[in-house]
């Protein structure tokens, strides 16, 4: 079970964009960062598109935790890591979804060099 609701991926499914931010060491949260996604079945997953020294990729595997604002919804979340995702499918998905920004955007977030950056999106009870 993924933690997110029917309800919750019907919303994130209609939206482009999630906002994501992690936790500091005193649990406060930082800014928060728009970004690419995609959902996958019950799993919402993110990516880095400029690698693992990405500014939020970085914070958000090192703190573990944060929250996500996505259209309507708006939860906390661990961010686990994602080496173990179906990448194939996750390719397939976000080329459906962003293909239409063109090639080059797209290709930051696909293909066999992503997958040390992806992340399992879950809400935290």
């Amino acid at each position: 079970m993924s933690g997110w609701t029917p309800d919750e991926l019907r919303t994130i499914g209609r939206v482009d964009e999630l906002e994501v931010a992690s936790r500091r060491a005193d649990a406060s949260l930082r800014p928060f960062v728009t970004i690419w996604f995609t959902v996958l079945g019950d799993d919402l997953y993110i990516r880095s598109a400029h690698g693992p020294q990405n500014g939020w990729f970085r914070r958000a595997t090192e703190s573990g935790t944060g929250r996500v604002r996505v259209g309507a919804v708006e939860k906390d979340v661990t961010f686990e890591n994602g080496d173990d995702a179906p990448h194939a499918a996750l390719d397939e998905a976000l080329h459906a979804k962003y293909d239409r920004y063109g090639p080059a955007p797209v290709r930051a977030i696909t293909g066999p060099s992503v997958a040390g950056v992806t992340l399992r999106v879950v809400p935290t009870p």
